[in-house]
């Protein structure tokens, strides 16, 4: 039986409200769903992973709107995008940036950084697998400091700071699989699901004729700041968080929690990152629901999204075609709400 959450009083941060969050979340969802047909546990799971201040890796094959998406999405909240195709060659500096030697009028000499492409709000890292590991780990300290380190220096990122990266589970030629450090850095991963008949004729009616989307600016970088902030103040039950820990605890193989499923076809579980995922993903759904408390129904969907890259299945599991996702609902249907 489900215990109810008691209501907690509406929070006192200044500038912004949660009858406001949800509002604004709203409209960018609205309008992001104005360009891309279809897709709306994508678009909701991107907007959860932003306003977490989180990264995502999208996983789908080529031409579901991808690279659309995120450009629309940095449209809507008038923050700066950038694109960074991975391939083979590309070298970190492609991406982080370089120092050159510049001169002035006088012949004077001095170091001048240049930064990359990095150094915007909303950061599309195409097929991120197609790079070198090197190249892949420039990525890591500016998805997890917000900073970026050349010739010993450090620069910081303007915020807020969005990196969606995008793989591609078909082609396995000339791909560098992400280790699993780096998996565990991605708040969310999203698989982008192919679109249904009546949405591939709607697509074709919006891509091949005179019809040319228009979004509106309904949020900017500040405004979604003061999102993030509100979004950790909604507080969790204590009987709440137990669960969500229960639920990291049942992925173990070794855990006294972990069900059949988990022992049988899981080598490692989950991280404590994919704990804190799940409770700060709830937060926010709690808040786009109405609600200023955190559910047992919330944890339950972001379960997916937030421990499916996060659960690392041994040979049996791969020798047997069990994905992720079928440990992870095991999982929920073995953890009972107490």
């Amino acid at each position: 039986m489900t215990i109810p959450t008691p209501m907690q009083p509406e929070p006192t941060t200044p500038g912004i409200s949660p009858d406001e969050f949800r509002q604004r979340a709203q409209m960018i969802e609205a309008e992001v769903a104005n360009v891309i047909v279809g897709q709306r546990d994508l678009i909701r799971q991107v907007i959860v992973t932003l306003l977490a201040g989180g990264n995502a890796l999208l996983e789908g094959v080529p031409g579901l709107a991808k690279t659309t998406l995120v450009r629309t999405l940095a449209d809507v909240i008038d923050c700066s995008f950038s694109r960074i195709q991975f391939t083979p060659d590309l070298m970190p500096a492609d991406i982080i940036g370089t120092t050159l030697i510049s001169e002035d009028e006088y012949g004077r000499k001095s170091f001048r950084f240049e930064p990359g492409p990095i150094f915007a709000n909303m950061v599309l890292a195409d097929e991120i697998n197609r790079a070198t590991p090197k190249t892949q780990s420039a990525l890591l300290e500016a998805m997890q400091e917000r900073t970026v380190s050349v010739a010993k220096t450090i620069h910081k990122l303007e915020q807020p700071f969005f990196v969606l990266a995008t793989q591609n589970p078909l082609e396995m030629e000339g791909t560098y699989p992400l280790p699993e450090a780096q998996l565990d850095r991605f708040f969310f991963k999203i698989n982008v699901v192919f679109p249904t008949a009546a949405e591939l004729v709607e697509i074709a009616q919006r891509t091949t004729g005179s019809y040319k989307p228009v979004t509106r600016h309904v949020a900017n970088g500040p405004l979604i700041l003061a999102m993030q902030d509100l979004a950790r103040t909604v507080p969790i039950a204590s009987h709440v968080l137990a669960y969500a820990a229960r639920l990291i605890s049942a992925t173990h193989p070794e855990a006294r929690e972990a069900p059949a499923i988990t022992k049988q076809y899981v080598r490692y579980g989950a991280s404590p990152r994919g704990m804190q995922a799940l409770i700060l993903a709830g937060k926010i759904l709690a808040l786009l629901d109405g609600r200023y408390n955190v559910a047992f129904a919330d944890l339950k969907a972001a379960a997916l999204p937030a421990l499916r890259h996060r659960v690392v299945l041994n040979f049996e599991a791969q020798a047997e075609g069990i994905s992720p996702d079928e440990v992870v609902k095991g999982v929920l249907e073995a953890v009972k709400e107490e």
